[in-house]
Order: C-alpha cells, then sequence, then structure tokens
C-alpha cells in the first residue's frame, strides 16, 4: 500500500521559505504570481492490505513526527 502526505502551514503562520520564492519568482519575470505557500510531501510504502490500521499508522506517524501540528495541517491518500 502506498500513500502520500502532504503537510502545509496553516492559515496565519508566516512563511518566510515562500516568501523568497514568491520573490525570486518576480526577479525571474514571473509576473502574477500571488502569495506562494511551502510544504512537504511524503511518499510511503507500507506493508499489509488493513486500510484503517494504515490510516491510523499514517496520523500517529504525522502526529509524531512527520508534522508539527502547532502550526501545520497534513493531509493523507492512500493508493
Amino acid at each position: 500500500m502506498k500513500a502520500r502526505i502532504t503537510v502545509t502551514l496553516k492559515n496565519g503562520v508566516l512563511d518566510p521559505q515562500g516568501k523568497a520564492i514568491e520573490h525570486a519568482l518576480s526577479g525571474l519575470g514571473f509576473d502574477g504570481v500571488g502569495q506562494v505557500r511551502q510544504g512537504k510531501v511524503f511518499d510511503i510504502e507500507l506493508n499489509g492490505t488493513d486500510k484503517a490500521k494504515a490510516e491510523a499508522d499514517l496520523k500517529a506517524m504525522c502526529d509524531k513526527l512527520l508534522a508539527n501540528t502547532v502550526i501545520e495541517n497534513y493531509s493523507v491518500t492512500l493508493t
């Protein structure tokens, strides 16, 4: 089973890296780019076929290590 976890900063949390990317895109001539927010993606392969257990394990992984839930949101997609 494969999973993709997408972690993004919560609304209202400052994103200096996103701001730097926004500025760099403008400097490269890409006009009309609005606000840029950066995040991270994790692709994880899991053994087994129990979807409920996989979802619970992935949520625990995010809560304990992959996301700082104070300032970040995450979403999990199983394939």
